[in-house]
């Protein structure tokens, strides 16, 4: 596994894919898709093609992983002779607006009665194993969303990360300095303190979420859905990154080839968000500066 993350913050994704055809080739085929273990640990592919077949896409992980990787879909569409995505049900209506995706089916993911198998069944965060795709191979613009309502030079924040790694988020109050800066909005679903131009939050809704950050000039957001869709629609973001950074992203790198509108900021030490809030601060005040220039 170390050998896997090593190569894919490096780039080197053929080292990658090499590593995960020897997983392939040892899984017992009597496990895939096993009802036994939580929808996340579960592998689905099992190497057959799916060239001219009907081809089903499961997404059981997380949401950002899904707008991350539905990048492959039109790949995949092109190669397939019917694909479905089985898709998690928040992100149906954002992934059916906002994909270039022609023909393709999107069904909401009901995880107590989850679709038939299919003549090849995939997870979507297998696509770029499946179809030896690099982020270069997709548009580095994925994703459109009709833009809501906020005046220009809008910048939206997002500082919570969710429970499956508390280690991502920054307390909110860090980000104060940062709403002296600049016209904020927040893109977190609850109440905030910070001087924003929404301060009872964001709706709990993809499609206005994703009209947030489509009308917002600028999105700075730590390690959540939120970083993907700004990613995926082609925002300018800036994401304050963790010291130990979940796999997709480089170590210490200011820039990632999954997402080329973004910028990154990384702690310089476990847990030390301070120097990072700071340059972000200074970063911002220059970029608002520039824009009232330009």
């Amino acid at each position: 596994m170390a050998d896997w993350v090593a190569s894919m913050r490096a780039g080197d994704y053929h080292a990658a894919w090499d590593l995960t055809q020897q997983d392939l080739a040892e899984r017992d085929p009597v496990r895939r898709d096993d009802p036994a273990l939580p929808y996340h640990l579960r592998w689905v592919w099992d190497g057959r093609s799916y060239e001219d077949r009907h081809c089903l896409v499961r997404c059981y992980h997380g949401l950002g992983d899904s707008i991350q990787f539905a990048r492959f879909l039109p790949l995949l569409a092109r190669r397939t002779r019917i694909l479905t995505v089985e898709v998690q049900a928040r992100l149906r209506d954002l992934f059916v607006s906002g994909l270039d995706c022609p023909g393709v089916r999107f069904v909401a993911f009901d995880e107590a009665h989850p679709l038939p198998p299919a003549e090849c069944d995939l997870e979507i965060t297998e696509l770029d194993f499946a179809l030896r795709a690099t982020p270069a191979d997709a548009k580095p613009a994925y994703l459109t969303a009709k833009a809501g309502p906020l005046p220009p030079g809008s910048v939206g924040l997002c500082y919570g990360a969710g429970d499956w790694d508390r280690d991502r988020a920054v307390p909110s109050s860090l980000l104060a300095p940062l709403c002296s800066e600049a016209r904020c909005v927040t893109l977190m679903p609850e109440a905030t303190t910070l001087d924003v131009l929404n301060p009872s939050g964001c709706p709990f809704d993809m499609m206005e979420t994703a009209a947030l950050v489509a009308a917002a000039d600028l999105v700075i957001t730590v390690d959540t859905m939120i970083a993907h869709m700004a990613g995926a629609m082609g925002k300018p973001a800036w994401l304050l990154l963790k010291a130990e950074p979940d796999w997709r992203w480089p170590a210490g790198g200011g820039r990632t080839p999954w997402y080329p509108s973004m910028r990154i900021y990384a702690q310089p030490r476990p847990g030390d968000w301070a120097p990072v809030v700071e340059r972000v601060r200074s970063d911002l005040a220059q970029w608002n500066a520039e824009r009232k220039e330009g």
